[in-house]
């Protein structure tokens, strides 16, 4: 009785049957599988800069978000949008601890994997603020302790995960109140932090998201979070679009998705991604176009939807590939699979850290990880209070404090490593 064996199911076991069998898969057919999980990469790139991040731009001029907060909001949710499917399906569908183990094990890739992806493929520096990033660390420590202190007893209660819904409430409250709190810290611990000192300096020189300059003319205007609300006349936000899309005038209507590409190896592209990029035509309005443009709020919840889709599919054939080559599951939850439900946040982040908005870069990473924990506490709440009332869910807490560990240690290690490289996102950091 003491040497028991604990039979856990494959990975595999949680999507349907591959086209192969294992021989044949073994014999060249995993090509196809590779093949596969490249066009999803790209398919997740299409989405996101053509249809999500667009619509991300007009949500945030209309509400007047600062970039950190659109970053840890809408962005949040939007790229996490595969781990909220996973989850659902993880405590109504397969009855298993899916939810927990991707949620728990993808984190540490979230913070340091995506981190230095935007420093190693971004163009240009971004510069940093040290609030929002503080914000964001410490909403995440304390969502990540919750959970963990949860699910130490393998049991979640529906009092505990409506703990998590309260605690992401406060976050957002937070949120609501982010230029306040911002300038009153600001005030408190400029004396005594450099950092908050330059903060104060640099902001108003540096805000992408809600600063711009013509080429051709003038200074139009120059907003800071120092000076602002996180509610803005939305005058200032008109040239948003103008600014991040390369328009010249307002009025000007954004290029067909169908216009062919003048360079050689992007034409190359373009004839590849053809049939993704007819199908999101078809199904998705195109808000950077004049006549779509108030559908910027259905854009952005079909394309979160589509994006849940192609993870799926790509977290599939990365699970099925990982077996056929012989990987441990161990170490595929960790690497294969973590960056395969975390491909949207990567590419969200990247794309806009290459536009120089580092904050709302910084803030998607740790704040859809705090959003990955609301996730969690969505589907249990909802099966706790209301479904199955009379006893609480059952999960499995191995390698818990493997798991607190290293989160804790992640968190710690990139607050500390950005504020050594002067609060900066450049290739230094990403190495």
């Amino acid at each position: 009785s003491e040497n028991r064996t604990g039979c856990v199911l494959s990975a595999s076991s949680e999507f349907p049957e591959g086209f192969f069998t294992p021989q044949e898969r073994k014999d060249g057919g995993i090509v196809i599988y590779f093949l596969i999980i490249l066009y999803m990469f790209l398919a997740v790139s299409i989405v996101c800069d053509d249809y999500f991040l667009p619509s991300l731009e007009i949500i945030s001029e209309c509400l007047g978000l600062s970039q950190d907060v659109a970053g840890a909001t809408f962005m949040a949710a939007g790229s996490s949008a595969p781990e909220l499917v996973t989850a659902f399906l993880g405590v109504f569908v397969t009855k298993g601890d899916i939810g927990v183990s991707t949620i728990l094990g993808s984190a540490v890739y979230n913070l340091l994997g995506i981190s230095a992806a935007c420093g190693l493929f971004s163009s240009m520096v971004s510069r940093l603020s040290c609030w929002p990033l503080f914000r964001d660390c410490l909403a995440y420590t304390i969502s990540v302790a919750a959970v963990l202190a949860m699910i130490s007893d393998n049991r979640i209660y529906w009092y505990e995960s409506a703990s998590l819904l309260l605690i992401y409430g406060c976050y957002i409250l937070v949120l609501c109140f982010d230029i306040k709190i911002n300038q009153y810290l600001m005030k408190k611990f400029s004396p005594c932090c450099t950092c908050f000192t330059k903060a104060m300096e640099e902001n108003a020189e540096q805000q992408p998201l809600v600063g711009w300059r013509e080429e051709s003319g003038p200074l139009i205007r120059q907003q800071s979070r120092t000076d602002s609300g996180i509610f803005q006349d939305e005058l200032d936000y008109s040239q948003l679009s103008k600014s991040m899309h390369g328009l010249d005038e307002i009025s000007e209507d954004h290029p067909s998705v169908f216009t062919v590409p003048e360079a050689d190896m992007k034409r190359i592209l373009w004839v590849l991604s053809l049939p993704i990029i007819t199908l999101l035509y078809l199904t998705i309005p195109d808000c950077r176009r004049q006549f779509w443009r108030n559908w910027f709020m259905v854009t952005f919840l079909i394309s979160a939807a589509w994006i849940s889709a192609i993870t799926y599919v790509l977290v599939w054939m990365i699970t099925i590939a990982g077996e056929t080559l012989g990987i441990p599951e161990s170490v595929m939850g960790l690497t294969l699979l973590a960056a395969g439900t975390s491909v949207p946040d990567t590419v969200a982040s990247v794309l806009v850290a290459r536009k120089g908005n580092g904050d709302m870069a910084m803030s998607n990473i740790v704040g859809s990880n705090v959003f990955d924990m609301l996730c969690l506490g969505i589907p249990w709440f909802i099966k706790t209070a209301f479904i199955n009332t009379s006893g609480p869910i059952e999960v499995n807490s191995g390698g818990l404090t493997y798991t607190a560990i290293s989160l804790i240690c992640s968190v710690v290690f990139i607050f500390l490593a950005v504020h050594l490289n002067g609060w900066k996102i450049d290739k230094k950091l990403g190495a």
